[in-house]
């Protein structure tokens, strides 16, 4: 409740531009805690249980500090599968009690990275996958204070900074994964070559928005890049961050080793790394560094055309959305069991893939009881320049691209799977197209769209043009 109502307090004018419309110095700091679990904790992403046997690279939780207009905001990135509201909760408490930083002025999102740990408060699947378990456990226990953690380290670093902002252009490492195939279906994941593929079914976002703060003797002290593909790459049992690992060790090799790079996934529900018209294989640790050597490549490519940005002021707006549960019928729910109970005995028939991500659907379904899932869209502006975006689930990328349309603000982020998350959120003409994200969807036909008009209301709320 208390979480809440600073949300409630923050969407009616805390941080708000009438508040606070003269612009002030700009301040930054930045920060990074490794988060890595250790050795034997269950690791997320698929339906089936592993456990982590070792590390390949490290895990991060990383934060920028914004203060100016006498108004502070974070940015917090974390190389993990997700974000849930109870850990967004406990670590925005944690954040406010160490720093005096409001809770509501907090934003944490997730990488979706698949080679990581599992996170507790996730449904039946997450038990099923070792959720509860001693080591599972121990690292959701720690998280909050690891994140509150990399705030501090942030705030300390406080200083007068400037700001620039560009955007690249990057096509060669993001595809959507449905396509229209010859027997009229739409597809999920056809595979390579397919001879049935007839067409994609969605698009993608190839806009690379890029955020860079420097001290005003040019220290470079923090870039954050937002671009929109399913972090899918390794599989097996090492921990990684997959590919934002290699982009972060790229820009530090040119802008030195303490900048900090925080990179945030944007709007990506449908849209993955696999070009279906390229026979070579695409997985493992090679393809998350090319693809990060890539998109690395796209940053430097960027970085002599950004644009200075007003410094400020910071305003924060958040606006709690309900959002519908999807049908379920008389009989779903034991069949959902039963369904499940094969899928976790090994000697039992296996139920088909679909039909597992169906059954836990509707177990997570019928546990809300009725009640529809309410999800939290916050806006970050820094001036009116820039504008940051959260959204609480694996969002439709045609859903991201309408609120980059429609937003008053030259550059707008939008990342997903922060403040929390629900699951795939897919386009409302998707749910007549079914398979894989359409049937694992925990949220209603229209849900992705109440969240893009809840983010352009705040997002014309808060750019100072727009008001009256």
């Amino acid at each position: 409740m208390r979480l809440l109502r600073t949300l409630l307090i923050a969407s009616i004018g805390l941080g708000s531009p009438a508040l606070s419309t003269k612009a002030a110095e700009l301040r930054a700091g930045a920060g990074a805690v490794v988060i890595t679990p250790p050795a034997g904790t269950p690791m997320a992403g698929y339906y089936f249980a592993r456990a982590a046997e070792g590390v390949h690279d490290e895990l991060y939780a990383k934060a920028i500090v914004l203060e100016s207009g006498g108004t502070k905001a974070v940015l917090v990135g974390l190389d993990i599968i997700s974000t849930t509201r109870d850990l967004v909760a406990d670590a925005r408490r944690e954040v406010e009690r160490t720093t005096g930083i409001p809770a509501a002025h907090i934003m944490i999102s997730a990488t979706h990275a698949h080679t990581g740990p599992v996170l507790s408060g996730r449904g039946p699947k997450g038990g099923d996958m070792g959720r509860d378990s001693n080591p599972a456990l121990a690292f959701r226990a720690g998280l909050p204070a690891k994140i509150a953690s990399a705030v501090q380290l942030a705030a300390s670093r406080l200083g007068p900074a400037k700001a620039q902002a560009g955007h690249g252009h990057e096509t060669s490492i993001a595809f959507n994964r449905r396509f229209h195939m010859k027997d009229g279906s739409v597809g999920w994941n056809p595979g390579k070559l397919n001879p049935d593929i007839v067409k994609p079914a969605g698009t993608i976002d190839p806009d690379v928005p890029v955020i860079t703060f420097e001290s005003p003797d040019g220290k470079p002290l923090a870039t954050y890049v937002n671009y929109a593909v399913h972090l899918d790459n390794i599989g097996g049992m090492k921990i990684s961050a997959d590919m934002p690992a290699t982009l972060a060790k790229s820009l530090a090799e040119v802008k030195g080793p303490d900048m900090l790079t925080l990179y945030t996934t944007g709007c990506c529900g449908d849209v993955n790394h696999i070009d279906v018209t390229w026979p070579d294989p695409q997985h493992g640790f090679e393809n998350a560094a090319r693809m990060g050597v890539i998109l690395a490549g796209e940053v430097f490519r960027t970085w002599p055309h950004l644009k200075s940005i007003d410094g400020g002021p910071v305003r924060v707006k958040s606006a709690i959305v309900p959002l519908d549960l999807p049908p379920t019928r008389p009989g779903d729910v034991a069949k959902a069991r039963e369904i499940v109970a094969r899928h976790n005995d090994s000697k039992a028939a296996q139920p088909g893939f679909l039909d597992t991500v169906w059954a836990y659907k509707v177990l997570d379904v019928a546990a809300r009881e009725g009640k529809p899932n309410e999800v939290e869209v916050q806006v970050i502006a820094l001036g009116d320049d820039v504008a940051w975006v959260s959204l609480p689930g694996e969002i439709f990328v045609e859903l991201g691209l309408a609120i980059k349309k429609g937003s008053p603000f030259p550059t707008t982020v939008v990342a997903e799977l922060a403040n929390g998350s629900i699951g795939y959120i897919p386009a409302a003409r998707s749910y007549a197209e079914g398979n894989y994200e359409v049937v694992s969807a925990r949220c209603a036909e229209g849900s992705g769209e109440r969240l893009v008009a809840a983010a352009l209301k705040l997002l014309g709320e808060l750019h100072t043009k727009g008001l009256r």
